[in-house]
């Protein structure tokens, strides 16, 4: 009868209590792969598009190249890692990192092309070399659109890491193919809405931390 058959919910405390273990693990794996994943992608986006900002002629090839990257399905690309990493967690960190790299080159490259000209010809008046000019001017003035690049590659990294269960490193996609399989609601919600709080936190973060190292906005404001 259907009333003896066992609830399903979609949300349950129980589930959340009993589970409590499982959750905080997945969740710690989501955040690592995406931390590290961002901050490799950072430091090797950051060189490239300064090298394209100084050498005009690199543009279109680098961004052709994170392009077509990005343009791979998740699942063919762990394919072409697989062999040179096995089942790790570092397939899911490289194909991550591929990801990510367009979105941070292109912005990177489009705040510094956002800097006026007459910003840095009161610099150079004023005896800034091209090293100091970067640090001190160019860097600054294209800091919010560097950081909204940021933000954009973080929140769709914890999106991505989910895919990494098809090599057994998918954070909190783990629980929810695992809820899938066994047709089981209350994991499936559970971890998609720590997953998509993740996001959130991870983004208000960074808006947090992009305020912060713009003070003269507060200012402004």
């Amino acid at each position: 009868m259907a009333a003896d058959e066992p609830a399903n919910p979609w949300f349950s405390w129980q589930y959340v209590q009993d589970n409590s273990g499982d959750l905080q693990h997945y969740l710690q794996q989501h955040l690592i792969l995406t931390v590290e994943s961002v901050a490799i992608a950072m430091l090797l986006a950051f060189p490239l598009a300064l090298l394209a900002f100084r050498f005009r002629w690199l543009t279109t090839p680098l961004l052709g190249i994170t392009g077509v990257l990005y343009t791979i399905p998740s699942l063919a690309l762990f394919g072409f890692i697989y062999p040179f990493t096995g089942l790790t967690e570092r397939t899911v960190v490289v194909g991550l990192v591929m990801y990510a790299l367009l979105v941070l080159v292109r912005n990177t490259l489009a705040g510094l092309d956002g800097v006026p000209d007459d910003v840095r010809e009161a610099a150079r008046g004023m005896g800034y070399g091209r090293g100091r000019m970067l640090w001190k001017v160019e860097l600054p003035v294209a800091l919010p659109t560097i950081m909204a690049g940021v933000r954009v590659a973080t929140v769709s990294t914890v999106a991505l890491v989910t895919v990494g269960v098809i090599v057994g490193n998918g954070g909190l996609g783990q629980l929810i193919f695992r809820g899938f399989n066994s047709d089981y609601h209350a994991e499936i919600l559970t971890a998609s809405l720590l997953t998509v709080g993740l996001g959130l936190a991870l983004d208000v973060l960074l808006a947090l931390a992009t305020r912060a190292l713009m003070p003269w906005s507060r200012s402004r404001s």
